[in-house]
């Protein structure tokens, strides 16, 4: 008798053992379906417009995005700009109206942010293009399919010396805008507050 209830005993701490190991693994696949990440997400940057005073104006050669954990990244590079200040200006808008005509510019998404750079997209020694974009159409060469935040990309031109370009993302969400050397990095942050 002694041997079955140790047998049995073993068998029971066996079974709770089993069930404890695979309880969690199957809770974690049904929640994100990847491991837990272990980046903790600070994106406590506000929504209100900000801005960069310039110092001289530099065309710009490439807009590119990229995303990440916690937030969609846009990059302005401009020609040489080295680490002298570059001029912006980037908020939200209701509506993207290109300077100078004043015509509207549809940009895709639940909120529109609206980013100006003091750096025409071409040389103004010469005229020729630097950026090669056209008004009212997806920038060039930049795909935002599968992001988390942003939405769309719209060139809305370039004038006396400003360029200008609609960012459509998903809500009006905190974002942070800052300079690197000859770029200028907005990051949009996928929803408000601090993730763990």
């Amino acid at each position: 008798m002694r041997r079955w209830s140790t047998a049995l005993a073993a068998l029971l701490l066996a079974g709770t053992g089993l069930s404890a190991t695979t309880a969690p693994a199957s809770a974690s696949r049904t929640v994100a379906g990847t491991a837990p990440s272990s980046v903790t997400c600070e994106v406590g940057w506000g929504s209100y417009g900000k801005t960069g005073a310039d110092t001289s104006y530099k065309p710009l050669t490439d807009v590119r995005t990229g995303r990440h954990e916690c937030f969609d990244r846009m990059v302005l590079d401009l020609e040489g700009a080295g680490h002298r200040p570059i001029g912006y200006r980037v908020g939200y808008v209701d509506s993207l109206n290109q300077d100078g005509s004043g015509d509207a510019v549809h940009v895709a998404g639940g909120a529109i942010l609206e980013v100006r750079v003091a750096a025409p997209s071409y040389d103004p020694a010469t005229g020729r293009a630097t950026y090669r974009a056209k008004a009212g159409r997806r920038l060039p060469g930049v795909d935002v399919t599968g992001y988390r935040t942003f939405k769309d990309t719209r060139f809305a031109g370039s004038f006396e010396g400003d360029t200008q370009i609609g960012l459509g993302v998903r809500a009006r969400l905190p974002f942070r805008v800052s300079q690197w050397d000859h770029r200028i990095v907005i990051d949009v942050a996928h929803r408000w507050g601090v993730l763990d």
